[in-house]
């Protein structure tokens, strides 16, 4: 086991991050701290004591937001195998159901494409077989009008801020703003097994850690206080991708919130 360092501050933001990680990691949480004790002692007390005693600790959103957020960034960044299906069987401990854990990995195809999807997807399939489980997925209608469902969906979630994107497209590829409706919005986000609220969220964080999309993020911020997410959720969303995809992505997507919530 990692030991905090002298003092009491650090002893504080140690047992407050053990007590997190107990939550996640359930039985057996300490088992990729053990691992590092020959090597990097180091980073297993960082990730204590900075990961979960100072970010995942913090009040202003809730752990089971905080673990979907987790799976859907290190879904879409595909490149942490190992600490996706950490956080899948994370996300099953603070009280995911398995459907729901599918539907935030499908939002990858969106965002960062069909095989970091695909691989999500592999990933927690091992996770749940593990465990004995199955995920029941939900079945969507696909005779539906997805373009009609999916501009219903876009209008719901954006207002005229991602109307006014696909609206752009319009004079140069009309047909790529099709897909963005029927695909993203009528196959997708509209689905049926997650709410809104955390879906943007997710979003949220899978935009923040790929740190290739600017504007995109502006909407998605924008959508999910929309939603019912408060500031501070998307502010606590943010920084959280800190820990899983680097300071500057972070620093980043702050930066974008501040034009999104017009912040001086």
């Amino acid at each position: 086991m990692p030991q905090p360092r002298k003092g009491i501050a650090s002893n504080e933001r140690y047992f407050r991050g053990m007590e997190v990680l107990r939550k996640v990691g359930g039985p057996d949480c300490e088992a990729p701290l053990r691992a590092l004790q020959d090597i990097a002692p180091d980073l297993a007390r960082f990730t204590v004591e900075f990961g979960y005693g100072d970010v995942m600790a913090r009040p202003g959103l809730d752990l089971r937001t905080r673990q979907m957020a987790t799976v859907a960034a290190l879904s879409a960044m595909a490149n942490a195998r190992p600490q996706l299906q950490y956080h899948i069987a994370g996300a099953l401990n603070v009280g995911w159901e398995p459907r729901q854990i599918v539907e935030v990995i499908l939002l990858t195809t969106v965002y960062a494409g069909f095989p970091a999807a695909l691989n999500g997807i592999f990933a927690a399939k091992e996770v749940l077989e593990r465990r004995g489980l199955t995920a029941a997925p939900d079945r969507v209608d696909g005779a539906r009008d997805r373009f009609e469902h999916g501009l219903r969906t876009l209008r719901e979630l954006s207002r005229r801020s991602g109307a006014d994107v696909v609206g752009s497209l319009a004079d140069l590829a009309p047909d790529l703003g099709r897909f963005i409706v029927e695909f993203s919005y009528g196959d997708v986000i509209s689905r049926p097994g997650l709410d809104y609220r955390t879906k943007e969220l997710a979003t949220v964080a899978i935009l923040t850690a790929l740190g290739t999309a600017r504007s995109q993020l502006k909407v998605h911020i924008i959508a999910a206080l929309n939603v019912g997410a408060s500031r501070q959720e998307v502010i606590e969303v943010i920084q959280q991708m800190g820990v899983y995809a680097g300071f500057p992505a972070a620093l980043n997507g702050i930066a974008v919130a501040r034009e999104a919530l017009a912040i001086p």
